[in-house]
C-alpha cells in the first residue's frame, strides 16, 4: 500500500479524534455558544481533512482523469442502479434486524445528525458531501482495494464493511452499515471507478437529510408505521 494511503488514514483518524482536544478549549472560549462552536469546528475539521486527503490522493485523481476525461454514461447508469441496490440491501438488513434480531428501527446517529443540521443547516454539507467522499476513499479505495488484491471479494468486502459499520458507532446496526459497505464495494469493483460509490453514497445521505429535515416528528412516526405494515406484508408477523 502506498505511503500516501497511510497518510490518508492517519488524517481521517486525527480528524475524528481532534474533537477530544479542541472541544474543551471551545467550551472555555465560548461557554454561552459552545454547541454552535462545536458544530462549526466539526465543519472546519471535516473540510480541512477533505482538502488534505484530496491533495494526498492527487496522483490517483490524475491517473483516473487520464483514463476517463469525462463522466461516462456507465457512471450515471451505475449510480442509479447502485442507488436501488443500496436501498434494497438496507431494507433487507433493516427487516432482519427488526424481525429476527429484535433491534428497534431507527438510528441515533442519524437523529443526532439531523438535530445538529436543524441547529446549523450548513452542517448538512458533512453527511451530504464531505463524509461520503472521505469514507469511500478510505473504506473502499484504500482498505477494500488493498485487501481485494490479497484476498477475494467476499473477504475484502466483509472486513472493510465491518470496519465501516464500527466506525459509525452503532454496533447494534452494524448489519445495515455492513450491507451498504458490500454494495459500495461491489459498485467499485464492477465499474472500477471510485466516483460511482461516492455518488451513490452522497445521494443516499442527501436524500435522507432532505427528507428528514422537511418532515415533522408526526410525519416520521406515520412513515415508521407504514414501514412496519410493509414488513408484515413481506415477511409476516
Amino acid at each position: 500500500m502506498p505511503n500516501r494511503y497511510w497518510w490518508v488514514i492517519l488524517t481521517y483518524i486525527i480528524m475524528q479524534l481532534s474533537g477530544g482536544l479542541f472541544l474543551p478549549i471551545l467550551r472555555q472560549l465560548f461557554p454561552n455558544y459552545y454547541v454552535e462552536a462545536a458544530i462549526y469546528y466539526s465543519i472546519f475539521s471535516f473540510t480541512i481533512a477533505l482538502i488534505i486527503v484530496l491533495m494526498l490522493m492527487k496522483p490517483d485523481i490524475e491517473m483516473s482523469q487520464t483514463r476517463d476525461r469525462r463522466i461516462s454514461g456507465d457512471v450515471i447508469l451505475w449510480t442509479f442502479v447502485g442507488l436501488f441496490m443500496a436501498y434494497f440491501a438496507q431494507g433487507i438488513a433493516t427487516m432482519i434486524e427488526a424481525k429476527v434480531l429484535g433491534i428497534e428501527i431507527g438510528s441515533e446517529n442519524t437523529q443526532s445528525i439531523m438535530a445538529i443540521t436543524r441547529t446549523i443547516p450548513l452542517f448538512a454539507i458533512i453527511p451530504a458531501v464531505i463524509a461520503p467522499i472521505l469514507e469511500e476513499v478510505i473504506f473502499r479505495k484504500i482498505i477494500f482495494g488493498s485487501l481485494y488484491k490479497r484476498t477475494n471479494f467476499f473477504v475484502a468486502a466483509l472486513l472493510s464493511a465491518l470496519i465501516f459499520g464500527i466506525i459509525h458507532g452503532e454496533p447494534e446496526h452494524i448489519l445495515i452499515y455492513a450491507s451498504m459497505g458490500f454494495v459500495f464495494a461491489y459498485l467499485y469493483v464492477k465499474t472500477k471507478k471510485i466516483i460511482v460509490p461516492i455518488l451513490v453514497h452522497m445521494t443516499l445521505n442527501s436524500i435522507s437529510v432532505i427528507v428528514q429535515f422537511s418532515l415533522t416528528p408526526e410525519d416520521m412516526e406515520k412513515i415508521e408505521q407504514q414501514w412496519n405494515q410493509v414488513q408484515m406484508i413481506l415477511i409476516g408477523g
